[in-house]
């Protein structure tokens, strides 16, 4: 097992503009153990939202203990196989910013998803506060000799009904306070980006963003995205839908056999 310093430099190594580091979101130990074993797999990572489903509960109510608890199985999973682990930490869960990401250095992780609107408000973190949180996490992670710990930023502001101006406003102070990657989520409602606003990002952001795929919905593919510039392509809960899907269908039939 590579040191946790030299996953964390290897996982913010794989983010290169045009070249993306393209991650199929996990969200326990089966599905850890599924993706670590393909051979094109670059690094694992989860997605609060899978984790949440496969734990009984909604993605906004979600603890940092239930969070935790699956990053324990899949922890397991990443040191087997020799993976950078990044963790979808939702909010940071609040005044519980430093103890969270202290656990999870302890399990190996060297990345996480830091979002920016308080999930229990859900209002929308100032963004000075959102950027100090970028800050405080990293020097945490440097206290712990992982120099080069990955926070992936995501803004909600396009969902919480902003401009694509305040989208890149924000992005460019988590980038300035250390992020690696900006994450600009859409949402589904929304229908995610546009073409021409990941265009617009990747200009502002050099590069510098993290982009979600929306999987058999006609949109923007992986050669599109890495065409165009981005950094990092994630899935979210995708698979596990597909898995859900197949799992019942599967069900269903053996059912239909008494």
């Amino acid at each position: 097992m590579p040191a946790q310093s030299t996953l964390s430099t290897t996982l913010r190594h794989f983010h290169i503009p045009g070249k993306p580091i393209l991650l199929t979101n996990i969200y326990d130990a089966m599905s850890a153990r599924a993706v670590a074993a393909l051979p094109a797999t670059q690094a694992l990572a989860t997605a609060s939202y899978a984790v949440a489903g496969a734990a009984g509960v909604k993605d906004d109510d979600m603890t940092l203990e239930t969070n935790l608890a699956a990053v324990r199985a899949v922890s397991v999973v990443a040191k087997e196989y020799g993976l950078p682990l990044t963790i979808d930490w939702q909010d940071g869960y609040g005044d519980r910013l430093e103890e969270g990401i202290q656990k999870l250095l302890q399990l190996g992780v060297v990345g996480i998803n830091l979002e920016d609107c308080d999930k229990d408000s859900q209002k929308m973190i100032p963004i000075a506060v959102a950027a100090e949180r970028v800050k405080r996490v990293l020097a945490t992670a440097r206290a712990a000799g992982v120099d080069d710990f990955v926070v992936n930023a995501r803004t909600d502001a396009l969902i919480h009904d902003g401009p694509l101006s305040d989208a890149i406003e924000r992005g460019k102070a988590y980038l300035a306070a250390g992020a690696t990657t900006v994450f600009v989520w859409g949402g589904s409602i929304r229908g995610g980006v546009t073409r021409e606003e990941v265009k617009k990002l990747v200009d502002a952001f050099d590069g510098k963003l993290n982009v979600s795929l929306k999987i058999g919905e006609g949109g923007l593919s992986v050669k599109d995205l890495a065409r165009i510039g981005v950094a990092r392509i994630s899935i979210g809960p995708a698979l596990q839908f597909l898995a859900m899907k197949t799992f019942g269908d599967e069900a269903e039939k053996v059912l239909a056999t008494r």
